[in-house]
């Protein structure tokens, strides 16, 4: 199965847009100290009211650090019925790179 990925300039415009929803995977402190504004922290605790509770027709844009562990988030979210789940190419370290100051 291809992973669905989605580049920096595309995630932007879905925020912007307010249509998508972005899920955090990195650790409580990593998050704590910066994320996408806004996104929720996925963990054990926040992942089976995540489910039941979003849409499955949502665009979804899972991050981790730089992008490797999203993509198995990624591949969990649509086995679970999701139907428009993207992984951030670059992770937050990417992201983080391109705002402006």
């Amino acid at each position: 199965m291809d992973i669905p990925q989605i580049d920096r300039a595309k995630a932007r415009a879905l925020l912007l847009s307010g249509e998508a929803v972005f899920v955090d995977i990195r650790d409580e402190i990593s998050h704590s100290e910066g994320h996408i504004v806004p996104s929720l922290r996925l963990d054990e605790a926040t992942l089976a009211p995540f489910i039941e509770n979003t849409r499955k027709d949502q665009p979804i844009v899972v991050y981790c650090y730089h992008g490797m562990s999203s993509q198995l988030a990624t591949q969990f979210l649509l086995e679970q019925g999701f139907e428009r789940v993207y992984s951030l190419i670059g992770g937050y370290t990417d992201w983080e790179s391109d705002t402006p100051s």
